[in-house]
């Protein structure tokens, strides 16, 4: 029997892998419990069926896809629902959180009885044409997750402890992102000083690759950073025995609240850096 899925919430990634769902006959279920009107669109728009906390709790399957932040308190938030239901979805965390978080979130669904997979995606949201985002699955109910792989999302089960997909999502977004904070930080610093030409020249010239991968990645990051304050965070925990690995991401964490608050207020910073990144090579560099 085709599975019913729970998403929540319908963000860009949660509405984005809901819509993959219901494309390939899936009936996907969510919440729209204190959501914007805009959430609400989104979820209209991708198929989602909005409905009650118990009515969600009967589903085969329950995504939570959230703001790291918000991870503990949304399975705290369904506890009594899950504990009441007789269906025991299996519970898939797909958030972006350290092992300990893991840990805790596995720890307050225990008494629901509901099965628990640690879940991390690496790659943007789903799209038509596209095999949408790999969704990295570890723990003992893993495999149950991975049946939805012929409803369309690409599912990659991992060995080794419960939380061994989070721990992969840890460490590659705190090369990608990381690296982005930093990236992005020095073109600032470079138009504060007056560099800005010079260092686009020499990355044009020494750092070609590098320099189109900013390109792309750093267009896209300013409406993003506000979800990725916490998840800096989370990954300032994963490291956090070694301090001055934390310390690193702890920065980044600040510096992309900054970003976040700049980008709702007067967009100085992302003005800065759309120009840094918009410049183009002067006649003749090599």
């Amino acid at each position: 029997m085709t599975p019913v899925v729970a998403v929540i919430a319908p963000g860009m990634m949660g509405a984005a892998v809901g819509k993959r769902l219901v494309d390939n006959g899936v009936k996907v279920l969510t919440s729209l419990t204190g959501r914007s009107n805009e959430t609400a669109a989104r979820a209209k728009a991708a198929g989602l069926t909005a409905v009650g906390d118990e009515e969600i709790a009967t589903s085969d399957f329950f995504l939570s896809i959230l703001p790291p932040g918000d991870a503990l308190s949304l399975v705290e938030r369904f506890a009594l629902a899950l504990k009441a239901s007789n269906a025991k979805p299996v519970y898939v965390d797909c958030n972006a959180i350290n092992p300990a978080t893991v840990e805790r979130v596995a720890a307050a669904l225990a008494p629901t009885g509901c099965p628990f997979v640690d879940a991390g995606i690496i790659g943007s949201p789903p799209k038509p044409g596209d095999a949408g985002p790999r969704i990295y699955a570890s723990g003992p109910a893993a495999a149950r997750f991975a049946s939805l792989r012929q409803y369309g999302l690409d599912i990659r089960l991992l060995d080794g402890a419960l939380s061994a997909a989070s721990a992969l999502k840890m460490s590659y977004a705190g090369i990608t992102k990381g690296t982005q904070a930093i990236g992005a930080a020095m073109m600032l610093a470079a138009t504060r000083a007056g560099s800005a030409d010079a260092l686009f020249k020499e990355l044009q010239g020494s750092q070609k690759e590098m320099l189109a991968w900013f390109q792309r990645a750093l267009a896209s990051m300013p409406p993003k950073a506000y979800r990725w304050v916490a998840e800096m965070h989370e990954i300032a925990g994963f490291v956090g025995d070694d301090p001055t690995a934390s310390e690193l991401y702890q920065g980044a964490a600040h510096f992309y609240e900054r970003i976040a608050e700049d980008f709702e207020g007067d967009k100085n910073d992302v003005a800065a850096l759309k120009e840094f990144l918009s410049k183009r090579p002067s006649p003749g560099s090599q």
